[in-house]
């Protein structure tokens, strides 16, 4: 029976609260979990976010994916003089669609970016982004997508994102294709509400999965659900829908790890409670949850997939080959060694990354505008 505890809290992806992990976090750590996701709260400079991501790999019993949403624009956590700031997707889309920039490229560029991203992540001990956004932009009143995707063509979508992703998974860093099957045409916010779209499979194959079945051809490390209903698919949002799971494996033929986005956010909490819905999300099909914000969420969740696994409803075949597919995704994962803090700061923010970063910016962005009036804040 230890092995379902085992597996089950090797499915789980979890936040932690402050700039250290506090002892009660370090033991959720040396209970095994898949890997820890920082945000800003968790960030300070390039030394502290590195020993930050050592002393978590130092306490877990093997490896451990230390993750982070670092999209560009108004998704990156790693911001301000100490790390490069990129432009959001979009601006990468129209550079694309104007015929690239300075003889390169926008496949290039973007493979460019994803390659820069990388070495700044690696150097400060993480492993997985939760990137790139393989959303289409079709709805213009969407709240939560927007300008993170890279424009309204599903083919545009799909050659940037995977050149971006391919520059990530170069540099050692697992890139996660989000959010499956697509939430660009909701006109609501899943962090507030549990968004519909009565789109039927055929419109999804010619939009929304375009640039998901391009993923999977890829072979990129992993994907990320949408918390969203669609109405091809059973009631539930797809994040906790077998059939949406189904349509991944068995028609966009995604080999890679499925990973859902946060369970905390209002879709699921208000409606399943996470713990609930961890197991309902391994049930469908995927293979690890985030659970963001919540020390005692996280704790249930783990009890509540080793205990459905051991008495039921949840299949243990099911809940072994989750954990197996976390253990793939985790040759991403570098050990404590490996990771200097001394040696961060030289590896991030660089004159050749912020110099290349600029170029990309839409000179009449406030971003571009900023920089013309405070070049200091540009300088590594």
């Amino acid at each position: 029976m230890q092995d379902l505890d085992r597996d089950a809290a090797h499915c789980l992806i979890v936040g932690i609260q402050g700039t250290e992990a506090t002892p009660d976090e370090l033991a959720l750590v040396r209970r095994g979990i898949g890997g820890v996701i920082l945000f800003a709260r968790n960030i300070h400079d390039p030394a502290q976010v590195a020993e930050l991501s050592r002393s978590l790999k130092a306490a877990a019993p093997g490896p451990l994916l230390v993750s982070i949403d670092q999209e560009g624009g108004r998704v990156q956590r790693l911001c301000g003089p100490h790390w490069t700031e990129w432009p959001n997707m979009r601006r990468l889309g129209v550079i694309d669609e104007a015929g690239g920039l300075d003889g390169l490229s926008g496949v290039a560029i973007a493979d460019r970016v994803g390659r820069m991203i990388a070495v700044e992540l690696a150097a400060c001990g993480i492993d997985l982004d939760f990137a790139p956004v393989m959303d289409v932009d079709t709805n213009p009143d969407n709240p939560v997508i927007a300008d993170r995707s890279f424009g309204r063509s599903p083919q545009r979508v799909a050659k940037l994102g995977v050149a971006l992703a391919k520059g990530l998974e170069s540099q050692g860093v697992a890139s996660c294709a989000k959010h499956f099957p697509g939430h660009g045409d909701t006109s609501q916010d899943s962090h507030m509400t549990l968004p519909r779209l009565a789109h039927d499979k055929s419109r999804l194959w010619e939009v929304e999965l375009v640039p998901f079945v391009a993923a999977a051809r890829a072979g990129l490390a992993s994907v990320m659900t949408a918390h969203v209903r669609f109405e091809a698919f059973e009631s539930t949002p797809a994040t906790l829908s077998s059939s949406a799971m189904r349509l991944l494996r068995d028609e966009v033929e995604f080999k890679g790890c499925c990973i859902s986005d946060d369970l905390e956010m209002k879709a699921i909490a208000d409606i399943y409670g996470i713990a609930d819905a961890a197991e309902l999300a391994l049930e469908a099909g995927v293979d690890a949850v985030l659970i963001c914000h919540t020390l005692a969420h996280q704790y249930d969740a783990i009890d509540g997939l080793a205990r459905g696994a051991r008495s039921g409803p949840l299949p243990r075949p099911r809940l072994a080959e989750a954990a197996a597919r976390v253990a793939i995704l985790q040759k991403f994962a570098r050990p404590a060694s490996a990771i200097d803090p001394a040696s961060a700061k030289a590896a991030c923010g660089t004159p050749e990354h912020k110099a290349f970063a600029e170029q990309l910016f839409d000179p009449a962005s406030p971003v571009a505008e900023r920089r013309r009036n405070d070049p200091t804040e540009w300088r590594a």
